[in-house]
């Protein structure tokens, strides 16, 4: 499968570089994956297309200030480090933007308040990192001489995707309203549309809401540069799915309620705790056949075309970056003659597009 067949042209004015006011004011395109139809709606009118039983699935993953500043030992060259996931006790992947920043290379961050980026001078201790080695993926592995996560909010910034060049006023609009588990570079951007308002106009509808984790890695900005989408390897991230909504989305399976993912990763985590489902059902033929099993560890699960999907009714996604992983998916899920004419749509109809754009509802 060729890669280039999942790029398309956007046009630069339809990247949104701020959020809308309020969050459910951006427009909703519900795409019906059957017939191909099409219709124009606002993200406030989604309990239309809910029924009583519905469970929607949200990654409750919080934004860490993941971007830190530092200077190197002992030559004060400036340093950029980017967090990407936690490897271990005060151990990070990250990536690296300095001079001749080697394995064995110590960084200063904070103390004397130099470099620190926009947060100006720091209220806390110096902290000390060291590069131990280097990623498959390009980055550095980073050993911190401390626990870093309490630290964050001192000493990080909150890091916003490339192509937002707009600075953003509030932090809180790169957040969604239920962010509880903190540890994403990116957020799970379907859920951003969503206001404490029709968060409890849905649950009065009889909808049920199912809190999973998935935390994002850059891998949702990075475009595929292999030629075949087969040849692509997905960056690792860490998800969970407790035991408690394991049974509240086999329950609703079995009483044939729907299932829907709000956002990409929401799809990941739960086809990842149905493929463990599976290796427990195929390892114990005397225990009953379930759908999802509780996970909590690393997934690397790739979607695209010709996946079979197994724990997801529909797709609540933003619209996304030419040749990315999440463009797959979502062409996976509803077809790739169906995604690319509702592309196409969105931009005769001036949607706006990626992480402060506009939704669709794929049913």
């Amino acid at each position: 499968m060729k890669t280039s067949d999942f790029d398309y042209e956007l046009p630069q004015s339809l990247i949104a570089q701020i959020p809308i006011e309020p969050r459910d004011a951006s427009r909703l395109m519900v795409l019906d994956r059957q017939t191909g139809t099409i219709e124009h709606r606002h993200f406030r009118d989604i309990p239309d297309y809910l029924q009583p039983g519905d469970v929607l699935v949200c990654n409750e993953s919080r934004v860490i200030p993941a971007r830190l500043y530092g200077r190197k030992v002992p030559s004060g060259g400036k340093v950029e480090l980017l967090l990407i996931a936690k490897r271990g006790e005060n151990r990070w992947e990250a990536l690296v933007r300095g001079r001749k920043v080697r394995v064995g290379t110590k960084i200063e961050i904070g103390g004397r308040g130099q470099g620190i980026g926009d947060k100006g001078l720091s209220p806390v201790p110096c902290v000390v990192a060291e590069v131990m080695g280097e990623t498959e993926a390009g980055g550095r592995l980073i050993r911190f001489d401390r626990p870093i996560e309490s630290l964050l909010d001192d000493l990080g910034v909150t890091p916003l995707p490339p192509y937002i060049h707009e600075p953003l006023s509030d932090a809180e609009r790169y957040q969604t309203i239920y962010a509880r588990v903190r540890g994403s570079v990116a957020a799970p951007t379907a859920g951003l549309h969503f206001t404490p308002r029709l968060v409890d106009e849905i649950g009065r509808k009889g909808v049920e809401f199912a809190f999973v984790v998935l935390h994002i890695g850059l891998d949702t900005f990075r475009p595929i540069r292999e030629e075949k989408v087969e040849d692509h390897r997905i960056h690792t991230e860490y998800c969970q799915l407790s035991s408690a909504v394991a049974d509240q989305l086999n329950r609703a399976r079995a009483e044939g309620r729907r299932i829907i993912a709000v956002g990409t990763t929401s799809v990941r985590v739960l086809e990842t705790a149905a493929q463990a489902g599976e290796q427990q059902a195929d390892a114990s033929v005397s225990s009953p056949t379930t759908l999802l099993a509780p996970y909590s560890g690393w997934t690397d699960l790739f979607i695209y075309p010709g996946y079979q999907f197994r724990a997801v009714d529909a797709l609540l996604t933003n619209f996304h970056l030419p040749r990315s992983t999440l463009l797959l998916l979502v062409a996976a899920f509803a077809g790739k003659d169906t995604i690319d004419k509702a592309y196409q749509e969105a931009i005769r109809k001036k949607y706006r597009f990626y992480s402060f754009g506009d939704c669709m509802l794929i049913l």
